[in-house]
């Protein structure tokens, strides 16, 4: 087995240095790291130097300064980064973040886990947040779901379900997608990630607005978009949430935006997501 780990850094000096020197205490070496400076304004370059210059492992790419975009921009740099690229000569295919410390056995226990099942199409930890001078479960999903800044593809997997969609919901629909293929998506708890930074805490977007966007994005009809809107209004006990969602989603969708993915594509996520309501609601 071995890795490509493409790292998407936009004014990351402070926190990069602390991904990649993970990486490099890595028990399992067998692998390349593409750090794709994505106009990065600081000293994110300095950083990236100090590696490239000293481990041939590790290489980097620049690319011009663009606006923040909750999911599409990261993708859209590591799309680049992972252009620079042959994908034959690897076997795993990553998207990490340029802000997570991890375990040095953590690309071991992964290269382990797709070798004994050949039937795992994505892997990863639980990410930790550190709080009151320790390091707790972020608790933003559920167990079962890869997050985003640790997405490790067998590239079979990869290459089937069409890659990363450059929108806002992309760790969601590769997810759905792939077990879609007959793929599983598999998180080895014993792995715990380091998140040195809140998820999100660079976005302007507000709350509701990213809600009715992120569903829309996701191609759901309206019924679950509504159904979905309501569990979240629920969470804070503020019906006014609910409806500024749903303006924004409708918004969306008299706007007609572009979707990343396919009518068939939409048919399976607004599938997958009616079942598991009735899964919850209907014991069906």
């Amino acid at each position: 087995m071995r890795f490509l780990i493409i790292i998407p850094a936009h004014n990351e000096e402070n926190n990069l240095p602390f991904t990649l020197d993970s990486l490099k205490q890595q028990s399992f070496k067998d692998f390349k790291v593409v750090v794709v400076n994505d106009g990065s304004t600081d000293g994110t370059s300095k950083v990236i130097k100090k590696y490239t210059e000293t481990d041939a492992r590790f290489e980097t790419i620049n690319l011009q300064k663009s606006s923040h975009q909750p999911g599409s921009k990261v993708v859209a740099a590591f799309k680049n980064g992972l252009q620079t690229q042959d994908f034959n000569d690897f076997d795993i295919i990553c998207k990490f973040d340029s802000d997570i410390i991890l375990e040095t056995n953590y690309l071991q226990t992964v290269a382990n886990a797709f070798i004994e099942n050949p039937d795992y199409g994505l892997v990863g930890g639980l990410l930790y947040v550190e709080k009151n001078g320790g390091w707790v479960y972020e608790g933003n999903s559920n167990k079962h779901h890869v997050r985003g800044p640790m997405k490790a593809y067998r590239k079979e997997c990869f290459l089937q379900m069409g890659g990363l969609r450059e929108t806002l919901g992309w760790d969601n629909i590769d997810a759905i997608l792939l077990q879609n293929l007959g793929w599983k998506e598999v998180v080895l708890s014993e792995l715990h990630v380091k998140l040195i930074k809140v998820k999100g805490a660079d976005y302007t977007i507000k709350p509701a607005d990213y809600y009715g966007r992120y569903f829309y994005f996701l191609g759901l009809n309206r019924f679950l978009t509504y159904v979905a809107s309501a569990k979240e209004a629920m969470k804070i006990k503020s019906p006014s949430f609910l409806f500024q969602i749903i303006s924004s989603y409708e918004k969306c969708k008299s706007q007609n935006l572009e979707l990343k993915i396919s009518k068939d594509e939409q048919k399976v996520i607004n599938q997958q997501r009616w079942n598991q309501f009735k899964k919850k609601w209907f014991k069906i």
